[in-house]
């Protein structure tokens, strides 16, 4: 990521001294499914830009320009950026001091407290489960509805926040637990997007199997489910680094 995209505003001494500054996670995966979603696409669009999203219990959004990850939703640890299964994504940091004075707790109470007790559990008071909150959103729980709403909120409003970064928009991928299986999620969130011209195929998006395009002909974009394989990824990437020895 260029230093525009990666630095924090924050006195530029905890970066030089103690390299504090926006690294994301989930690399290996949004790898995969950048380099896949572009081999789909190849002889349609020469070098796409794509948003690769990987949702699960921890989800992480990926800007992909010419092969090259220029931003990404999550920072210095896995707790930043989307709303997650039991993370709070991005809060203003004044919460924390005032999580710590209403509860009388330490810091490592408040960070337990937006770890493993916020996200969409936090909200729902369900569970971390996105299946178990679908089923609950089904029987009129409102609490399990608001928290898959603002889920699939903070998703749309992370990709419209990334793509200044990558100069536009040409193909969303989704992957992992709920990106993959999950075609009620795929379907709020591209709701929110319907102004950048996406629309849905809903046939592909609820009843296909696999790898494919869930985005309709007349979409402007193109939007994909892709499978992960960090596990292929990985066994690449130690593969080229044996060759080297």
């Amino acid at each position: 990521m260029p230093a525009h995209a990666y630095t924090y505003a924050i006195p530029y001494r905890y970066y030089t001294e103690d390299h504090v500054r926006r690294y994301g996670f989930h690399g290996t995966s949004h790898r995969y499914v950048a380099r896949r979603t572009a081999q789909l696409l190849q002889g349609t669009i020469a070098d796409p830009r794509i948003i690769t999203c990987h949702l699960g219990a921890g989800s992480s959004l990926c800007a992909v320009a010419g092969g090259v990850s220029l931003d990404t939703s999550m920072g210095f640890t896995p707790l930043s950026g989307l709303v997650m299964g039991t993370r709070s994504g991005d809060i203003d940091p004044a919460v924390v001091s005032f999580i710590m004075e209403k509860e009388q707790c330490s810091l490592t109470g408040v960070m337990d407290i937006l770890n493993r007790q916020s996200g969409v559990l936090g909200i729902s008071g369900v569970s971390p489960d996105f299946r178990d909150l679908e089923k609950e959103g089904d029987r009129g729980h409102e609490r399990a509805r608001l928290a898959l709403a603002v889920f699939a909120y903070s998703v749309a409003r992370g990709i419209g926040s990334l793509i200044p970064a990558i100069g536009g928009l040409d193909a969303l991928a989704f992957t992992a637990g709920v990106g993959e299986n999950s075609p009620n999620m795929r379907r709020r969130i591209c709701a929110f997007l319907s102004w950048l011209g996406i629309v849905l195929d809903e046939n592909q998006n609820i009843d296909g199997d696999g790898e494919r395009a869930i985005s309709a002909g007349e979409s402007k974009i193109k939007v994909l489910v892709v499978p992960t394989d960090e596990e292929k990824m990985i066994a690449e990437e130690s593969w080229a680094v044996l060759q080297k020895r």
